[in-house]
């Protein structure tokens, strides 16, 4: 079974600022600096991994402005990596009380839904979002618009998501990927070839990506690639399904 990377909003672009947790920021003589202030500590902490020590200022900017929707998403971010699921959700509807059309807050609330297995919920945020034709990461409302129809079992629908994203942003690692997976079950297997070339250019592997580039690399007859990921695939992930396949393919 496949993994899927959700794609959400950049952190540090919540308040377009620096992030930086080098010290507890000083009392700003203007509330807003200093809630401000405050939000960039605890995102500073959450991309460092450390939720925990994120909560403390995220609480504080809330203690001077309950309606931050910024503080509201960093904190449900921080609850969503700890597995605290209600906790999570009631911030991310708290962000979105305040703001409703924010593209950015609703992109991560339906990949939230997303991770949940709520599909159809996910579907609803991610279509408002991506209506923002002026959002900087529409191409990546696009992608995980594709991810869900293909959790729905809407594969044109899946489809013409991941070619929008594409179109937005040629280099969006998950669209590649899933084209050249959507490519390959339809055996068109040029476009297929492009479109992973074009991924191994710009992520790094799993072991579904490397089963299917073993798969792609035999059928051109590219001896060398194959055994590379064969091995890579062998190496990095040797209990999973793909590892399994590989083997069943080599004995067979």
């Amino acid at each position: 079974m496949r993994k899927h990377f959700v794609a959400i909003g950049l952190l540090s672009l919540l308040l377009g600022g620096c992030v930086t947790t080098t010290d507890q920021p000083r009392r700003q003589a203007d509330p807003v600096e200093a809630r401000d202030a405050y939000i960039q500590l605890g995102l500073g902490y959450l991309q460092k991994g450390e939720t925990e020590r994120a909560k403390a200022p995220l609480r504080e900017a809330l203690k001077l402005d309950s309606r931050s929707e910024a503080a509201h998403v960093a904190l449900a971010l921080v609850f969503q990596q700890e597995g605290e699921v209600k906790s999570a959700e009631q911030h991310f509807r708290s962000a979105l009380a305040v703001a409703p059309n924010n593209a950015r807050i609703l992109n991560n609330y339906g990949a939230f839904l997303l991770e949940q297995q709520r599909y159809s919920e996910a579907l609803t945020y991610f279509t408002k979002a991506s209506e923002d034709t002026f959002y900087g990461e529409r191409s990546r409302v696009f992608e995980n618009l594709g991810l869900t129809y293909q959790k729905l079992d809407r594969p044109e629908e899946a489809r013409a998501s991941f070619e929008r994203a594409l179109r937005l942003n040629s280099r969006q690692p998950l669209a590649l990927l899933e084209m050249a997976r959507i490519e390959f079950e339809s055996e068109n297997y040029v476009p297929a070839w492009n479109y992973y070339l074009s991924f191994t250019q710009l992520s790094a592997q799993n072991a579904s990506s490397l089963w299917l580039g073993v798969q792609l690399a035999r059928r051109f007859n590219d001896h060398n690639r194959a055994a590379s990921y064969a091995l890579q695939l062998r190496r990095l992930y040797p209990a999973t399904p793909e590892a399994r396949a590989l083997a069943e393919s080599e004995s067979s």
